[in-house]
């Protein structure tokens, strides 16, 4: 064989293996991103947060794990839906009478719980305008009827919500 027969098949087989390795690291990459998306699409379906529920009596912290509603397959909602919880908030929102006379204005945000059942708990501020008008906010959530519950595979499960109540003059 001459040399520049021999060089040819060098030049070859060095261009077979820089295929096979390309091919490989393709193929690895496809399979990895496989398992991500596989992994990612059944985690989504479960995303949970846990909510403090109180202190029980042997004095240690409670919580409850429930759903965030950006990560259920049907997400609760009030009856009539937005429109009507917007109604509702409107229709039951009284102005606290001391903050209006100082002119304090903003929107109170809550975050609650829609329980399997529907109905609402563990109302919390969190992102607060001034304390007349989070007393209210509280208030109002509280005496909301029965939403229709959040499910996963047809189940009803508890969903975090998170909703405001503006104050304006």
């Amino acid at each position: 064989m001459s040399n520049s027969q021999q060089n040819a098949k060098t030049d070859s087989e060095s261009e077979i293996r820089a295929w096979h390795f390309r091919l490989g690291r393709h193929l690895r990459h496809t399979v990895l991103l496989l398992i991500f998306l596989l992994i990612g699409i059944g985690a989504s379906e479960g995303q949970t947060c846990r909510i403090s529920k109180g202190i029980n009596s042997s004095g240690t912290q409670c919580y409850m794990e429930v759903y965030e509603y950006d990560f259920v397959q049907e997400k609760p909602s009030f009856p009539g839906g937005d429109s009507k919880l917007v109604e509702f908030i409107n229709k039951h929102r009284c102005y606290p009478k001391e903050a209006y006379k100082k002119g304090v204005e903003g929107r109170v945000t809550c975050s609650f719980v829609v329980n399997t059942n529907g109905s609402v708990s563990n109302i919390q501020v969190i992102r607060s305008v001034a304390a007349p008008l989070n007393e209210e906010a509280i208030r109002i959530f509280s005496i909301m009827p029965a939403w229709h519950p959040g499910k996963i595979d047809g189940h009803c499960v508890p969903v975090r919500v998170v909703w405001s109540v503006p104050f304006r003059k």
